[in-house]
């Protein structure tokens, strides 16, 4: 019998889109930089996995306050709190990518930015895109090391 995850599908089931995953891979990397296709398909089921582990430990934070929906907020309060906070900066960035992306979709509701136009916040979260990239390309990004003493 095949392994069976939360919501009742299989492992086989549950996979990302690998031509949009190889593209991201190919985007990160130097352009002189080779993948194995093997290893691409590794990073793919990592990616996968650690999707598993954030939704999983975000519905433990969203049931700890008796809610039945998970939030932004519990998403983010797990990357906070679990060793990724780090990368804080990059989730609300994707999430402020998100909310402009919806937008115009038939099920994105009402523009909430009052304060910012449409193009005024785009430009914004392409700014918070780069920089998040500039740190990412400058080892920023990286999660800080475990001492001895933790």
């Amino acid at each position: 019998m095949e392994p069976m995850d939360i919501v009742g599908k299989s492992k086989e089931d549950v996979s990302l889109p690998k031509a949009t995953m190889f593209k991201i891979i190919k985007e990160m990397l130097p352009p002189d930089v080779r993948v194995a296709r093997d290893t691409q398909d590794l990073l793919v089921e990592c990616c996968v996995e650690f999707i598993n582990l954030i939704s999983s430990e975000s519905n433990e934070v969203c049931c700890r306050e008796d809610k039945r929906t998970i939030a932004p907020e519990h998403v983010s309060r797990l990357v906070t709190g679990s060793g990724f906070w780090g990368y804080i900066e990059e989730v609300y960035a994707a999430y402020e990518q998100h909310k402009v992306e919806t937008l115009d979709s038939p099920r994105g509701g009402k523009w909430s930015g009052a304060e910012m136009t449409e193009e005024e916040a785009l430009a914004e979260q392409q700014r918070m895109f780069a920089e998040a990239r500039a740190r990412m390309n400058n080892g920023a990004a990286t999660l800080p090391k475990q001492s001895d003493s933790d």
